[in-house]
């Protein structure tokens, strides 16, 4: 057995990104983001443009916004990419997205621009190449950026503890943390004991001296926001905006719904706001 040297080439030229799409989705384990599925080429976006390849992990369900760029990545292929990655998490919520970059060449400039997306945005960067193997051309690529995977505060430090006042006086006001009172009150209605606890960046939540925040409360000036910690629903969300509630989910940190209470919602919608709490409760045992 000896060691043959392949001769690299570039891809302009020598292979179209029709050429890669069609690598990609015979093999998707060649990106070396697992064994993942198509689940469609070219996808029609609402505002404009395609997007070249939406995959999926089939046990995770999570998806992958894959946009391929032969030469340079530039300016507009990084927010084509972004922008599109954005599209499909909106339109989608009840799945985990991550934007995926493939580029022939990232250079340094656009890797430190990338880099400072990654973090705040699920981000990963390829680097394909192309090698001359007899009269083919064969395809590698290379993870040169990989998603920066954020814990919960609650499970990776310790956080600050603050008090009542700090909320009132410095993030909040009287009235949202009153607000956030009447909803620990209506937990307790079905599983007594449970306290606030202040900490520096949320109001989360204690009993017996053990904290579970399956839900928390992040009271601002005029509103509240609360996070519900529950998997994503069809049925619950449908039943929030039929409730008229301003919401959000959040797929790829806590798994939670995002609830904007005015201070009206808490007694209007009080059993609506107590089933969901009870159901992340019991989701959290």
């Amino acid at each position: 057995m000896s060691i043959v040297h392949l001769e690299k080439i570039g891809l302009s030229g020598n292979v179209t990104e029709k050429m890669i799409e069609d690598e990609i989705i015979k093999n998707p384990s060649i990106l070396g983001l697992g064994d993942l599925v198509l689940i469609e080429r070219q996808r029609i976006q609402p505002t404009s443009g395609r997007l070249d390849l939406l995959l999926q992990d089939p046990d995770t369900q999570r998806r992958y916004e894959v946009e391929i760029q032969l030469g340079d990545t530039d300016e507009s292929h990084i927010i084509r990419t972004i922008e599109y990655w954005d599209t499909e998490r909106k339109r989608y919520p009840q799945y985990d997205h991550c934007a995926v970059i493939v580029a022939e060449n990232i250079t340094a400039r656009f890797f430190n621009v990338i880099s400072l997306f990654n973090g705040s945005i699920p981000l990963i960067a390829i680097k394909m190449e192309a090698r001359k193997v007899g009269d083919n051309i064969g395809l590698s690529f290379v993870t040169i950026l990989e998603e920066i995977n954020l814990g919960t505060d609650d499970q990776n430090e310790k956080l600050e503890i603050t008090d009542r006042n700090y909320w009132i006086n410095k993030r909040g006001s009287k009235e949202t943390v009153e607000m956030a009172d009447k909803l620990i009150d209506f937990i307790n209605e079905f599983s007594v004991g449970h306290k606030p606890n202040y900490t520096k960046f949320y109001i989360g939540l204690m009993n017996n001296e053990q904290i579970n925040n399956f839900t928390q409360f992040i009271p601002r000036r005029n509103r509240l926001n609360v996070e519900i910690k529950l998997p994503f629903s069809q049925e619950i969300q449908d039943k929030i905006e039929e409730n008229g509630l301003d919401m959000g989910y959040d797929n790829r940190y806590n798994k939670a719904y995002r609830l904007r209470l005015a201070p009206k919602d808490v007694s209007s919608h009080k059993e609506f706001l107590k089933d969901l709490l009870r159901k992340a409760y019991e989701n959290s045992k």
